[in-house]
């Protein structure tokens, strides 16, 4: 039977509010056994760039990054937000190592290709991206890895890719060795059937009826590539994905993603 490792990815929903941070920090701490934390960056770097004029863009949940945005968002992503939570875990006594892709070569990444939107330097994930026996040596020492959304493509550029699909990609390249359950954690209790609505969980989505959900508007925007790594994870052997509040890890109502 395989170990079990937890994989969770948060927003910047929660990053952005110091005490639910900080709440997280302290439900996460307490979870046995192995354990992977993945962020994202929240408002920080987008506000860095107003102020300096730059205009922050979005297509479907995904960020535009040139390279004046690509220098903010390395600072903010793998620096304060990275730094901050390794050190926020280490005061509740998870030995945390803080690391970009580029740190050990753990995650290699390939600059997207320009089609009908030209994403600058964005990174995109293929199955030989993740570094998995650099990852389980670290488990083994009983370090608990806090990736940021900062890769490189091994040719010295650094790449910003989007956290889910670092999630996604780290859940389906160790769950050849562990049984992997990939949780989505942000400040909503999982995917809602009415926006206004917080107890309008969706508990249960299959891949048949993500397709009428989409179509219908109840998913859109930053919970599309969410799903989509979520569903492809579960292809690749993923044992089972959540999509949760952060600050209620521990509670039954949330939304569990299945194939069928």
């Amino acid at each position: 039977m395989k170990p079990e490792l937890k994989i969770f990815k948060i927003g910047g929903g929660i990053i952005d509010r110091e005490a639910d941070l900080m709440e997280f920090v302290r439900l996460f701490a307490k979870i046995d056994g192995p354990k992977i934390l993945v962020h994202g960056g929240g408002k920080g770097a987008s506000d860095m760039m107003k102020n300096l004029g730059i205009a922050p863009q979005l297509v479907n949940g995904r960020r535009i990054t040139d390279a004046a945005a690509l220098d903010i968002v390395t600072m903010f992503y793998a620096g304060k937000t990275n730094k901050q939570l390794v050190a926020a875990l280490q005061g509740r006594g998870v030995n945390a190592l803080g690391l970009s892709g580029a740190d050990g070569n753990v995650i290699l990444a390939t600059k997207r290709p320009v089609r009908e939107i030209d994403y600058g330097f964005v990174g995109d994930l293929n199955e030989a991206s993740v570094n998995s026996g650099l990852i389980q040596q670290f488990l083994h020492l009983e370090l608990t890895p806090v990736f940021c959304a900062i890769n490189h493509d091994g040719h010295g550029q650094l790449l910003n890719t989007n956290a889910d699909t670092i999630a996604a990609s780290l859940a389906k390249a160790l769950s050849k060795e562990y049984a992997v359950s990939l949780h989505f954690c942000f400040e909503k209790r999982g995917v809602l059937e009415d926006i206004s609505d917080d107890n309008s969980v969706i508990e249960k989505i299959t891949l048949n009826n993500y397709g009428e959900l989409k179509e219908s508007g109840i998913i859109a925007d930053g919970m599309l590539p969410k799903l989509e790594n979520a569903f492809e994870a579960l292809q690749f052997g993923v044992s089972k994905v959540v999509i949760e509040h952060a600050l209620h890890i521990n509670e039954e109502l949330k939304t569990t993603l299945w194939l069928n």
